[in-house]
């Protein structure tokens, strides 16, 4: 369907960052996320800048967000001027600890502390955050929601889908997402004025004059007709993938759980993970190896295995900001192996990599392991 819809776009000669596959793309895209309003973006990255820019965060600002993230999310606080705040994960999700947000909005309100400027939360590994609690804590304290989805289309909480909590949300198209332009993101809303503002700035802000007039500055953020017509193809067989990479979930997870030393993210009981990448992690005391013992036989094998994202608050860029707790991240960090979870991934290739990382402790070389 990629391919019909993408020689579609060639055919229409619309080779440009508008068209009516970008518009079709939104439109369902909305309606897939269930809120009413969507901008289709160059990147994941530039739906966070646009959506954190657009709630008029700036220098000055402090925004807080989970430690456990890809630096994008981080990145973006930056880019309008703000400073990060991290928060470490709860053990029983890997997402942003409700307990430690609600510490920190409430010791910068007792202390007389400059109080969070928002509060951007991020759906880790597919798996949507405890928004019943993290959304109540930030209406009390006054704080708007960003979601950084870009990890979980498809996953939901409760009876809602990622990207429906807070302000605005942004999602990610990367070639390494559960759908994928090879490039591109998203921002939605349930608010009309966060989108409509974000797409104007998003075409460099050019106002509606006949020659090219600029009263703000402006990004060149928008998603091409080329890339959105292979995103309605992508879209079209999100389910198919989701409950494709379920499967590849649920068969690591019956091979590997039993074995002493080896945990998996677990799926929160709130919602239904997109299962966008397994993730285990493993005791070496009690598995006989560490994880980068493992990760390196794999390598030694020809297959691709990652550590888990390492902690914001250990990354030297960010070395001077500060962090509420880490110590789950920094464990995660050190124990934790995301393994080939694609949906093209075949059976006879999982049972490969199944089969590696059992023989990991009695085969690997003594040189690969510490």
């Amino acid at each position: 369907m990629e391919r019909e819809l993408l020689l579609d776009a060639f055919d229409s000669n619309w080779i440009a960052p508008l068209g009516p596959h970008v518009d079709a793309f939104e439109k369902e895209f909305a309606e897939s996320v269930g809120v009413p309003y969507a901008v289709a973006l160059s990147s994941g990255t530039a739906a966070l800048h646009l959506g954190l820019h657009v709630l008029g965060i700036g220098r000055g600002d402090d925004v807080l967000t989970s430690t456990m993230t890809f630096a994008a999310t981080a990145n973006a606080i930056t880019y309008v001027g703000a400073t990060p705040v991290f928060v470490d994960v709860a053990r029983r999700t890997w997402t942003m600890d409700p307990d430690l947000l609600e510490e920190e909005l409430e010791q910068r309100a007792r202390t007389g502390r400059r109080q969070i400027a928002a509060v951007l939360s991020v759906d880790l590994y597919g798996q949507c955050c405890d928004y019943d609690r993290i959304a109540e804590i930030c209406g009390r304290f006054g704080v708007p929601l960003i979601e950084d989805a870009a990890e979980a289309l498809g996953a939901t909480h409760g009876n809602k889908s990622a990207g429906a909590f807070g302000e605005c949300a942004a999602f990610s198209f990367n070639g390494n997402k559960i759908i994928t332009t090879s490039g591109g993101g998203m921002l939605v809303s349930h608010r009309s004025d966060i989108v409509e503002r974000a797409r104007y700035l998003s075409t460099q802000a050019r106002q509606p004059a006949a020659h090219y007039e600029h009263v703000d500055i402006g990004f060149n953020y928008r998603l091409s007709n080329l890339l959105a017509a292979v995103g309605r193809g992508q879209l079209a067989a999100l389910e198919q993938k989701i409950a494709r990479r379920r499967e590849i979930n649920l068969a690591y997870r019956n091979a590997l759980q039993g074995y002493s030393g080896i945990s998996f993210l677990p799926e929160a009981s709130y919602g239904r993970s997109n299962a966008w990448l397994t993730v285990l992690t493993i005791d070496a005391t009690d598995f006989g190896v560490d994880r980068e013992a493992i990760r390196r036989h794999l390598e030694s094998r020809n297959v691709e295995s990652r550590p888990v994202w390492k902690p914001m608050h250990m990354q030297p860029v960010f070395r001077r900001c500060e962090v509420r707790g880490g110590a789950v991240a920094e464990q995660l960090f050190r124990d934790g192996l995301c393994l080939p979870s694609g949906s093209n991934l075949s059976d006879d290739e999982q049972r490969f990599v199944i089969a590696r990382i059992e023989e990991a402790r009695s085969r690997v070389p003594a040189e690969l392991v510490g």
